[in-house]
């Protein structure tokens, strides 16, 4: 009898472990409704139609990337937005509050399913692109684009590898365009 199914299953399962206790943690920590409502502003900073300004942010610290950044965001997002439509729609991973008893999470979530996270997938797709384009942002960039992951789960709309694998896609997207262009 082959293994191989039995040997992945086990990898799932210590996967799908570390998950839920990384989540819980993230629940129980003091001072929740200072976290809760940080996070809520930070993960309202990556709704998607904030995305739009970042090429007039470009031209107004007076960069002529502006115009490249635009096509590059353009471009990334006509490729990530279905990748990760196909992923949540196919993969139908539940939400916090649909897959663990007596838990509700701090705000509705614009869709059903939980992987992979959108938002921590256009905040890394957007952070990749300006990193790139004015390297002296990488560090705040990605510093708000992991804020971002962090606030999705201390919302209890996600759990960790949900903005793991939103991370993974919006980068490895933004750098395949940016690789493709630049």
């Amino acid at each position: 009898m082959d293994k191989q199914p039995l040997s992945k299953f086990r990898l799932l399962n210590f996967i799908h472990n570390g998950d839920l206790i990384t989540f819980h943690w993230c629940m129980c920590r003091k001072r929740q409704r200072q976290l809760t409502n940080l996070s809520k502003i930070v993960s309202h900073s990556a709704d998607g139609f904030y995305y739009l300004l970042i090429p007039v942010f470009m031209l107004l610290v007076g960069r002529a990337n502006a115009e490249l950044a635009c096509v590059v965001l353009v471009a990334s997002f006509c490729i990530e937005r279905p990748l990760y439509a196909l992923l949540k729609k196919g993969l139908k991973r539940n939400r916090p509050a649909d897959a663990l008893p007596n838990f509700n999470s701090f705000i509705t979530p614009s869709d059903q399913f939980s992987f992979p996270s959108g938002h921590t997938s256009g905040a890394f797709l957007s952070a990749t692109v300006i990193a790139t384009l004015l390297p002296a942002l990488f560090w705040p960039v990605y510093l708000w684009a992991c804020l971002v992951g962090a606030s999705r789960i201390l919302l209890g709309v996600h759990f960790p590898t949900d903005t793991l694998a939103g991370a993974l896609i919006g980068t490895s997207v933004a750098t395949l365009i940016l690789e493709s262009i630049i």
